[in-house]
């Protein structure tokens, strides 16, 4: 049988119908501004999330790091949750490139708290870090994928406006916070100066995020994407990919958090593993006390579950829209079966 691939919702190949999409669309060359596909997508996601503006990106880090170069450049400093994906799993890019530090500022599931983030404010002394933006990562990853409630959202916007700073959101997964709180993608990212949002984790095209913010900043940005080396040519066959998932990849999200809230449950009564936060939309953390993660997963994996071992002892296993139902049964009984 095939394996059953949990390890990431990155995993996710192009329909039949994208490719189709994908095939037909017309391009021009984006450097002069030129691919009608990649101007529609961008204004189609700056309508969708309420903004000005977007900027069609190879990959959400690309789109993250603009925003951390624009906002808070050399010598800025930039708070941003202990778990973030800027922190984690994004080179040191802030630094390396942008010329700003990353503070990580701790919180309960992946959320920042304005009494947080005022302890991390620097004060008015010449050799302190300038303090320049706020990021938000929603969903968050490595906190199981947990949504920032609006009233969560709002909280640090009225705290971080009121210290004159901009926020930016990592909206990798805005998609799934949105479908799993029933409410617009706008209704979220209105608590953000910027946005980026991805197409090619649960909503399965191929390559591409779009960063969303102020008509100037995106003139900006646009500098900036090239310097990064991000300009890109015929890109409309790429974005015709993300247009086609705008269109008809969103709602089925549902069924992903269902599948996600149903491996939690086999995995929480297999008396080996223990999930300590329930799935909100489509990530499952579960810690494996006494054993060894990555020994699990190999088992797992041998039985044609495959996950991944993110610590010594916790698993992550990830919902997409390529795993069936039947095959979502057939991973709780392996979990459930396997010491």
């Amino acid at each position: 049988m095939e394996p059953i691939d949990l390890r990431s919702d990155t995993v996710t190949k192009p329909t039949e119908a994208m490719r189709r999409a994908m095939a037909d669309a017309p391009v021009g060359d984006d450097v002069y501004g030129e691919d009608p596909t990649v101007n529609r997508l961008q204004e189609k996601v700056a309508e969708f999330l309420g903004k000005e503006a977007g900027l069609f990106v190879p990959s959400g880090s690309m789109g993250n790091l603009i925003s951390l170069y624009l906002q808070a450049g050399r010598g800025g400093e930039v708070l941003a949750h202990e778990q973030s994906h800027i922190i984690h799993y994004e080179l040191a890019s802030g630094a390396a490139l942008a010329g700003c530090q990353i503070l990580a500022v701790a919180g309960d599931r992946g959320i920042l708290k304005p009494e947080a983030l005022e302890r991390h404010l620097r004060g008015p002394v010449y050799h302190n870090a300038r303090t320049k933006l706020v990021e938000i990562e929603n969903t968050g990853n490595l906190a199981g994928g947990i949504c920032y409630t609006q009233a969560e959202l709002a909280a640090v916007r009225t705290w971080a406006s009121s210290r004159n700073l901009p926020v930016h959101m990592d909206g990798a997964r805005l998609w799934n916070a949105a479908v799993a709180q029933s409410v617009t993608a706008a209704s979220l990212a209105t608590y953000a100066d910027t946005v980026t949002v991805c197409f090619s984790k649960g909503l399965g095209a191929p390559v591409g995020s779009v960063l969303t913010g102020s008509k100037a900043f995106i003139a900006e940005g646009l500098r900036i994407r090239k310097m990064l080396g991000g300009g890109m040519r015929q890109a409309g066959i790429l974005a015709a990919g993300a247009l086609y998932a705008l269109d008809h990849h969103v709602a089925p999200l549902a069924e992903d958090h269902l599948h996600s809230r149903q491996l939690a449950e086999a995995l929480q009564s297999s008396g080996w593993a223990q999930v300590p936060v329930l799935p909100e939309t489509n990530i499952v953390f579960a810690q494996t006390p006494g054993r060894n993660a990555a020994d699990v997963a190999a088992r797992l994996a041998e039985k044609g579950l495959r996950c991944s071992a993110l610590s010594a002892d916790r698993i992550r296993l990830v919902t997409h829209r390529d795993v069936t139902k039947a095959q979502i049964d057939r991973a709780c009984e392996l979990i459930r079966t396997l010491f």
